[in-house]
């Protein structure tokens, strides 16, 4: 087993040491995980999220325009409240 040491800053952050990048296969905005086993801690690069996942499936329905989508329910809620109104 090899051990690599390095330093934790005043803000609690360390550097991941090129060895241990390479092993896990990461890089610069990838995300790794932390295992916590009793006072062991395991460090794993994750290999999937949302973020790695967006955009990989093209939507069923085309985006929405959501100009139309607003104006449509600014109309309901005006309709709304003019009937409200009228009753009162």
């Amino acid at each position: 087993m090899k051990q690599l040491t390095t330093t934790i800053t005043q803000r609690g952050q360390v550097t991941i040491p090129v060895e241990v990048r390479r092993v896990l296969g990461v890089k610069p905005r990838d995300k790794v995980t932390f295992t916590i086993e009793g006072t062991e801690v395991r460090l794993a690069a994750v290999s999937y999220s949302l973020e790695s996942a967006y955009g990989s499936v093209k939507p069923a329905n085309r985006p929405e325009d959501f100009k139309q989508v607003s104006r449509v329910a600014r109309d309901a809620k005006a309709e709304a409240t003019i009937r409200k109104l009228r009753k009162a």
